[in-house]
């Protein structure tokens, strides 16, 4: 089986491309990325040399080269992570958002169809698995959890067009009847994170001594789920998930901001020596966001009931295990935000 995986070099899809790698080794890999700020080839170095393994530098927002790929390839399959995420830049510049994430998804789902469909008759190894995020369905008062039943309601650029994306999978499957499927997933952490989201970013302001921004009170809600039990969740869903259908995928592991920011500065002390409530000293309360969703929370029990798929760690542990990684890799952490690895990649991947 010949399988594309988008956005294969971000922090989520870096994760589900190593276990499919390593994995399926009768699998062959396509790992398809534009290598924007948040995509790293340094995430794969322990798999590019692989056999059943193929980087793809390109853009899906262009049509053609899209088009391009399917007839030059012949996918079977195509897991699609490829996204832009930041709340705060989809609210500073929403049209990025709305090009790579809505633009680009019926870029893929055209080629997919013109590729696969013959007839409107579709292969049994064809599916189009769709990756997206449990804030299509808004914010959640301090009681339930979304469910895949739960209307959308989107309240950031960014959610408003992983929610339009998610839209144009299902029209795909009812109008053309493309073999689909969708997945919803809580706040992912883990390595290999760009350190603009919340936990990498906290770890390097603690090692730093630099101040750690907490919006408002910091009494907002998420719901977090380890990376590497996302990607065996990912994978558990595209063999065994039902065609059509939608599985939420969360932790169980629900905190306020400011008790999960807490937790890691007791951590990080105990990692760097440090007195007991030296790094919480950091903690600086700024404006709240704008369109601040209150709470999320994710059902899993239908994966869980249905696919038998459970969390392998609790938070306390995988954050321990984040943080070490965090204070062990600061040569990839430098690379990153420093984007010394993008000139190199850039020089290794021609510009489509």
């Amino acid at each position: 089986m010949n399988v594309l995986i988008t956005g294969g070099a971000g922090f989520i899809g870096s994760h589900v491309v190593r276990h499919f790698v390593n994995k399926y080794p009768h699998y062959h890999i396509f790992n398809l990325d534009k290598l924007t700020y948040a995509g790293n080839l340094e995430n794969l170095t322990d798999v590019e040399q692989a056999s059943n393994y193929t980087f793809i530098k390109g853009d899906i927002v262009d049509t053609s080269f899209i088009a391009d790929l399917f007839a030059k390839y012949k996918f079977d399959a195509v897991i699609h992570l490829a996204a832009e995420s930041h709340v705060d830049r989809s609210i500073s510049a929403p049209m990025e958002f709305v090009m790579a994430n809505v633009v680009g998804t019926v870029n893929l789902l055209a080629s997919a169809r013109d590729t696969w469909s013959k007839d409107g008759q579709y292969d049994a190894k064809n599916i189009f698995y769709h990756i997206s995020t449990d804030e299509v369905y808004g914010t959640l008062g301090d009681t339930g959890k979304f469910l895949e039943t739960t209307p959308y309601s989107p309240n950031s650029p960014y959610s408003a067009s992983k929610a339009s994306s998610d839209h144009f999978v299902r029209a795909w499957h009812h109008t053309y009847g493309m073999p689909i499927k969708i997945s919803n997933c809580s706040n992912n952490y883990g390595s290999h994170q760009f350190p603009e989201k919340l936990i990498p970013l906290f770890i390097h302001n603690v090692k730093n001594n630099k101040p750690l921004p907490v919006y408002g009170k910091g009494e907002n809600v998420r719901d977090w789920l380890y990376v590497v039990d996302h990607a065996v969740a990912i994978d558990t869903i595209f063999h065994g998930g039902t065609l059509g259908d939608t599985y939420n995928i969360g932790g169980n592991n629900e905190w306020k901001n400011i008790e999960l920011i807490k937790l890691l500065c007791s951590i990080m002390d105990k990692k760097l020596d440090r007195e007991p409530g030296t790094s919480e000293k950091l903690i600086t309360h700024v404006q709240d966001r704008a369109g601040h969703d209150w709470r999320y929370a994710i059902d899993s029990s239908k994966l869980m009931d249905e696919l038998d798929w459970r969390p392998s760690v609790t938070f306390e542990q995988g954050l321990e295990k984040t943080i070490d990684w965090y204070l062990t890799n600061e040569t990839w952490l430098n690379n990153v935000t420093s984007g010394a690895y993008q000139n190199y990649y850039k020089q290794k991947y021609s510009e489509r």
